[in-house]
């Protein structure tokens, strides 16, 4: 019985984990990551230790980045973009910025 519970609440854990990788990131004109192009729209940005991959359908991104926590929360979603590549994006609610490998960027 413990066994299971114990389960059930590592579970719970693991799945609040996961979610809090996960974001929601809306692009308001076409731009650039990693030499994907991504129309304007909705898109999911999940972050793993390095990396950042954008999802809309079929059309995925993924692109090294640096993960920084500070204590200021951002009141909303802000994409810094140059030109159209993305820089870096500030996660609405919390204190992360993603900032995008500017190798990683570069158009031959």
């Amino acid at each position: 019985m413990i066994k299971n519970i114990l389960f059930g609440f590592a579970s719970v854990a693991l799945a609040v984990a996961s979610a809090a990788s996960s974001y929601n990131v809306t692009f308001y004109q076409p731009v650039m990551i990693n030499g994907t192009e991504l129309k304007a729209g909705d898109y999911k940005l999940e972050l793993t230790d390095k990396t950042a991959i954008i999802k809309q359908g079929g059309t995925v991104a993924e692109a090294p980045v640096t993960i920084h926590t500070g204590n200021q929360k951002y009141d909303r979603n802000i994409v810094r973009l140059d030109r159209r590549q993305v820089e870096e994006i500030r996660i609405g609610g919390t204190g992360t910025r993603v900032v995008f490998d500017k190798t990683s960027n570069a158009t031959n």
